[in-house]
């Protein structure tokens, strides 16, 4: 099914932009180059934002989910520095 696994998950449901991002941002610096990010976020500016400045960022975008519940889950790989 998918061909990536995920290393870590980080919920920012409960946060506005820009804190969105920046919350995305922290959780992709804990890992290591190449390992893969799932941010659950809101629908509305987190998914038009987030996914555009985590590319800005360099990082790879490797899928967007759309959840039951109304949320997106972004699938994220994290590129060296």
């Amino acid at each position: 099914m998918a061909d990536f696994v995920i290393d870590d998950t980080v919920d920012i449901t409960d946060v506005v932009c820009p804190v969105t991002f920046v919350k995305a941002k922290v959780a992709l610096e804990e890992l290591d180059e190449g390992q893969v990010l799932a941010i659950r976020m809101n629908d509305g500016e987190p998914v038009q934002n987030v996914p555009r400045s985590i590319k800005e960022e360099g990082h790879q975008i490797l899928k967007l989910n759309t959840n039951e519940d109304g949320t997106y889950t972004l699938i994220v790989k994290k590129v060296g520095e």
